[in-house]
């Protein structure tokens, strides 16, 4: 699997640490991450380009996006390329993981009703747990979509239950149903 990583390149100044525990952490699973043009970029270095080199790199962009398999971002830094990188994954029907460490979630995208977005806010400590979560989620979602119809008492258990535990709606009813398959072996 590929994971594609943002974070705003100005905020390294503050998040880098945190920018890297997640690239860690996804690496640990086997993930190839792309994620350089973050770890390796400058702000100098952005402010200098050309256009055609600014052209280039929205190219490369377009790539890297299209053949990920989700996208992980990470937002405790307000940016708004941050912002288009996630619009455009989405756009492409690609899972996005919005992380944010401080303050609130991003306020465009915290409450964009899309099953293949999830925000969560982390500490160093949860940070390998939900990635463990969101990978589970998008591996689950090469099998098959099931949509149906729930009520709003359901739905209200399961936004508090998925906020409470940290977990994809989805993770936590794809869990209650192989629960119940192997009680029923």
């Amino acid at each position: 699997m590929t994971a594609y990583f943002t974070a705003s390149v100005v905020g390294k100044k503050h998040y880098l640490n945190n920018y890297l525990r997640i690239i860690d952490s996804l690496k640990a699973k086997k993930i190839d991450v792309v994620s350089d043009h973050i770890i390796n970029a400058t702000e100098n270095q952005i402010r200098m380009e050309t256009r055609e080199e600014r052209l280039k790199f929205q190219k490369q962009l377009d790539k890297w996006i299209n053949s990920c398999d989700f996208l992980v971002a990470e937002t405790s830094f307000p940016s708004i390329s941050v912002g288009y990188e996630i619009s455009l994954a989405l756009n492409r029907h690609k899972p996005v993981l919005i992380l944010y460490s401080a303050g609130h979630p991003p306020s465009l995208l915290a409450h964009h009703q899309d099953e293949s977005l999830i925000c969560e806010k982390y500490t160093p400590d949860t940070v390998k747990g939900i990635l463990d979560d969101f990978i589970n989620y998008v591996q689950g979602t090469d099998d098959m979509r099931f949509t149906f119809f729930i009520t709003s008492k359901i739905a209200s258990y399961l936004d508090h239950f998925s906020r409470k535990n940290k977990i994809p709606k989805s993770v936590y009813l794809r869990q209650l149903i192989e629960a119940e398959m192997k009680k029923r072996k």
